[in-house]
């Protein structure tokens, strides 16, 4: 008997061969499915990322040392013991521009190196250099001046669904391309690293150390998001891994290679979730929507009137399930462009037009 992880699997299997075994006979020979044609086609657009560099760590000290009248009879100097520490990591990323050599990865892979070496499944390997990066989405651009690239395909992460069949390309503990293969076990995920902008795809696909800015690919060979984290107590798979959307890599990646960095405005409100019992008492059918606490005097949300109490239900004719989705969706509307809010009032309709003017922070808005 199969075990069990493998049954789902095993009855796909069946499913697809079914009709070919009753028409041909028991006897008859079966092909059975495979992913190897798709990733014959994807890997080559996902490559591994050395980096080298020199960390500055400051060093604890005995806490006798901390005492002024200790270092004056001792003769310590003030200051903070510092030391420098060389390093090196691996990762991974994607190409998605063969032309302009453009590939993107996680901030974190590439973070305080001094010297970035790409390597293609080919083996060939060449420099690299930093285009941009963004610390509040974890997103880096790299930039290679090499022929003979080949880019991976984008897709729409907007499109995913929970059990969707998805495939992990990367380069664990510095293995060199790895495939893992897996689902989508739950959608716009939060609170991973808290200070950013997140909107998860989780997975169950194995993502370890090392496949960090690698792809997550659905079964056309299409980029869906780029492995970023995973959940673990001791550093290793246990089948909870975690991938930036590829639409928000996307308008992300824009920005980097257009600026160098993202340029986020503010509107001047303040989000929250809707709870159930705010639905209820405003007799709203559902409780889906974002609700307006406090809007800052003289900002774009107040000469568009934008009023607290209102609820944000839909952006630029996209429904809003929760705050995080409006916080994300606004953090990568580029400086004056203009949005359109769809709120309720009191049981009244209405659309407002913002214009993101004013350069702002992570939590601005």
């Amino acid at each position: 008997m199969l075990p069990r992880p493998l049954l789902p699997l095993a009855l796909i299997v069946l499913a697809a061969i079914a009709p070919d075994v009753c028409a041909a006979g028991p006897a008859a020979a079966v092909a059975l499915p495979s992913l190897a044609p798709m990733i014959k086609v994807a890997s080559p657009g996902v490559v591994n990322i050395a980096t080298r560099g020199t960390l500055t760590e400051r060093v604890r000290r005995n806490p006798l040392l901390e005492d002024p009248y200790f270092r004056r009879f001792f003769n310590v100097p003030d200051g903070e013991l510092v030391r420098k520490r060389q390093f090196q990591s691996a990762g991974s990323g994607v190409i998605v521009d063969a032309q302009n050599g453009y590939i993107v990865t996680n901030r974190h892979v590439i973070e305080n190196a001094s010297e970035i070496t790409v390597t293609l499944l080919d083996t060939r390997h060449f420099p690299a250099k930093v285009v941009g990066s963004d610390e509040a989405t974890d997103i880096a651009v790299l930039k290679v001046s090499e022929p003979h690239l080949t880019a991976m395909a984008l897709g729409d992460s907007s499109r995913l669904e929970v059990g969707d069949w998805v495939v992990a390309i990367g380069n664990p503990f510095a293995l060199g391309h790895t495939v893992t293969v897996g689902i989508v076990s739950a959608l716009g995920r939060t609170g991973i690293h808290p200070r950013g902008y997140e909107e998860f795809i989780q997975t169950d696909a194995s993502i370890n150390p090392g496949n960090s800015g690698g792809a997550l690919v659905d079964l056309k060979g299409e980029l869906i998001g780029i492995n970023s984290a995973i959940l673990s107590k001791d550093g290793g798979n246990i089948g909870i891994g975690f991938a930036i959307p590829v639409n928000m890599v996307k308008a992300v990646m824009q920005q980097l290679i257009q600026y160098g960095a993202v340029k986020r405005g503010i509107v001047g409100i303040k989000l929250q979730d809707l709870a159930p019992e705010a639905a209820e008492a405003l007799q709203l059918v559902n409780s889906r929507g974002v609700l307006i606490t406090a809007v800052e005097p003289g900002s774009a949300a107040d000469h568009a009137g934008v009023r607290v109490g209102d609820i944000a239900v839909a952006m630029n004719g996209v429904s809003l399930d929760g705050a995080t989705q409006l916080r994300n969706a606004l953090a990568l509307v580029r400086v004056g462009q203009t949005v359109d809010l769809r709120l309720l009032h009191e049981g009244q309709a209405r659309t407002v037009s913002l214009k993101v003017n004013t350069p702002g922070t992570a939590d601005g808005w």
